[in-house]
């Protein structure tokens, strides 16, 4: 990294940090993207995994976010069409209360006229014996019929993440992984005081490193407080984190459903997801380490119950594993459901902390749009003058395809199994040519990992090699679904743990502690009270 002045030090690599990074990379700024542990790895890799305006918040009278993540689920759509995909919801109606399915009705059909420029179909209707047509499960009971409306879905958002650090890389950004930031450098003033011009950190190594920037921008998301407290002593909580949890299932629903729990009214969701089906999410206030947030057996109950509630044959599935996230919201006193997920953006010049910006709250659907008012407003500072391009530009995945018969030809031919072909072509988009460049350089890196899953050994090294994979739960979790599949990909680990040691000079040693970070990883995510 030598001397080098940056003009944005960005520390947080989730989906907004990566969106920044990415942002300010295409405008021709120099930027570093400072993470502490993998992109996409904490609140993203917790998310629902849905691209979506919000239906409960317009509830909250909160139209202008709604509309907001509206227009960016469209972006998305158009930008990123290999990872984010159209998913029609169902919304249930039970018993004979007129008013709530006039009420449901007309939030709908604002949910419509706020998103009047979307590519996807309106809402729709639907009588009883269609919706149990539709799906035999739900409980039929004084079921009376369903309203269906179109989101969409990003099966791997921490792949989305990823994207966009590789389109900061290719136009110019600094990537670091695995990079703590653990303190600030000030100019000028006393101790505590003067102007932010860059950050102390430290990598995983132990090495201490000094980053010069003109700007620093803070986001960390969920690490935020304890962050702001390196850059100014004495700071008040800044945001509020509440934790939300999601269980995996064996496949219990063929549609995706927007349900209201029995026990507190709160919605969540049922989504069919990479052949299991994902509900979700709780919403508790959290004091603990965002990094090793887990579901407890009150937040397993709680979403088996209100599940129950709609799918009786719930308690007859496996929970597979869980999942947890925790939300940085904009600091706000009441219920953790209500407080609003709206973002917003604070600037040290106005906050007595010259030289800092800090990104508060904000949800995934939106992280384009938040990036975009970061970067413009590092811009303005900057004195540069280029504009944002993001919403217009693809992501790497996100261009021409090859036709999939074209590619799975060529895939024939590099000795790749027609259904890994498939799957490489609905994981990578546009790249997926580029995972195939990478099998053609060895007959071994064509064939699947194991037999019981389809990725293949090109793809590690494509990781570690293009996408800054360092870690064995890296690739398993975040470079590939495999960690979502029904074994979570342990037949497949040590296949990749060889491969990954090859690639980065791995010892026995290393190996091991490989894969005790790995089972630490499976057992948070265990349900509780089962071994992982």
């Amino acid at each position: 990294m030598g001397e080098q002045q940056f003009d944005l030090a960005i520390v947080g690599g989730g989906i907004i940090g990566a969106g920044i990074a990415r942002d300010a990379a295409l405008r021709g700024m120099r930027c570093i993207l400072l993470e502490q542990g993998d992109f996409g790895g904490g609140t993203t890799a917790g998310s629902t995994r849905l691209i979506h305006g919000g239906l409960r918040y317009l509830e909250m009278l909160d139209f202008g976010l709604v509309r907001m993540d509206l227009r960016e689920r469209e972006t998305l759509l158009r930008i990123a069409p290999h990872l984010v995909q159209p998913l029609q919801f169902f919304l249930p109606y039970y018993g004979g209360s007129w008013f709530y399915r006039t009420k449901m009705r007309i939030g709908l059909g604002l949910y419509d006229l706020l998103s009047y420029d979307k590519s996807l179909p309106n809402r729709s209707l639907h009588d009883r014996e269609t919706v149990l047509g539709l799906e035999p499960e739900i409980r039929a009971d004084d079921l009376r019929g369903a309203s269906a409306f179109y989101d969409a879905q990003v099966n791997m958002p921490e792949r989305l993440c990823l994207e966009n650090v590789l389109d900061a890389a290719r136009h110019g950004a600094a990537i670091a992984s695995g990079t703590r930031v653990t303190g600030v450098l000030r100019e000028g003033g006393k101790r505590g005081t003067g102007r932010i011009v860059g950050v102390e950190a430290r990598g995983e190594d132990g090495a201490r490193m000094e980053v010069r920037s003109k700007l620093v921008v803070n986001a960390s998301g969920p690490w935020l407080n304890d962050l702001a407290g390196r850059f100014e002593e004495g700071s008040k909580p800044l945001i509020r984190t509440t934790k939300g949890i999601h269980l995996a299932t064996a496949p219990l629903n063929r549609q995706a459903w927007v349900l209201f729990s029995p026990i507190d009214r709160r919605l969540f969701f049922a989504i069919p997801w990479m052949g299991l089906t994902w509900l979700g999410t709780t919403d508790t206030d959290y004091g603990g380490d965002a990094g090793q947030a887990a579901a407890s057996p009150a937040d397993i109950e709680y979403l088996l119950q209100s599940t129950q509630h709609y799918f009786p044959g719930i308690r007859q599935r496996t929970v597979c594993f869980t999942n947890a996230g925790v939300r940085a919201l904009v600091m706000q006193d009441g219920k953790e459901s209500a407080v609003s997920r709206s973002h917003r953006l604070s600037d040290g010049d106005r906050q007595g902390t010259p030289g800092l910006l800090t990104v508060l709250g904000g949800k995934i659907t939106g992280y384009r749009a938040i990036a975009e008012e970061v970067t413009d407003l590092a811009a303005r500072k900057l004195g540069v003058q280029a504009g944002c391009r993001t919403a217009r530009q693809p992501l790497p995945g996100g261009g021409v395809c090859p036709q999939p018969e074209d590619f799975q030809r060529e895939a024939s031919a590099a000795g790749v199994p027609a259904e890994s072909a498939a799957d490489l072509l609905r994981f990578y988009g546009s790249r997926a040519t580029d995972v195939l460049a990478v099998a053609r350089e060895d007959a071994a890196l064509a064939r699947p990992l194991d037999d019981h899953h389809r990725q293949i050994g090109a793809q590690v090294r494509f990781a570690v090699r293009h996408e800054f994979c360092r870690h064995l739960d890296d690739f398993l979790a975040r470079r590939t679904g495999l960690a979502f599949s029904a074994d979570q990909g342990r037949s497949a680990a040590p296949a990749v743990a060889a491969r990954m040691a090859t690639e980065l000079g791995w010892d026995a040693a290393r190996q091991d502690l490989e894969f005790q970070r790995w089972e630490a990883y499976l057992e948070r995510n265990a349900p509780a009270g089962m071994p992982a």
